[in-house]
């Protein structure tokens, strides 16, 4: 299996479980969960989500906080055109996913990116 470069304003936790799924959660995970901050670069973001999709077919992005998923919907974008190259098409499947970031309980957005 090759390895997937992430940019540092991207974070990979692979299989890490870190917060409480929600009722509402019907799809298994993917293997591979990209965190995106406010700060992240979307162009970044898309190389990793286009590497990933490339290498697993799926992966998910998760995101708190409006600035946070403006930057990881721009992200998804650009990784379209991206795969689009490689005539892949994905689709995105967002969900909420309850987090704990120091003993805080917040609500994410869970996008979950696979393969058409």
């Amino acid at each position: 299996m090759d390895t997937v470069e992430l940019p540092e304003s991207v974070s990979d936790t692979g299989n890490e479980p870190e917060r409480q799924q929600t009722a509402d959660e019907t799809r298994d995970e993917p293997s591979h969960m990209l965190k995106v901050s406010a700060r992240s670069r979307p162009s970044s973001v898309a190389g990793a989500i286009a590497a990933v999709v490339r290498e697993s077919g799926t992966v998910s992005v998760q995101a708190i906080g409006a600035g946070a998923v403006n930057q990881a919907i721009k992200a998804i974008a650009i990784a379209r055109s991206y795969l689009s190259l490689d005539g892949l098409d994905v689709v995105c499947i967002p969900s909420f996913a309850d987090v704990v970031i120091r003993d805080e309980s917040r609500t994410a957005l869970r996008l979950i990116i696979e393969r058409r």
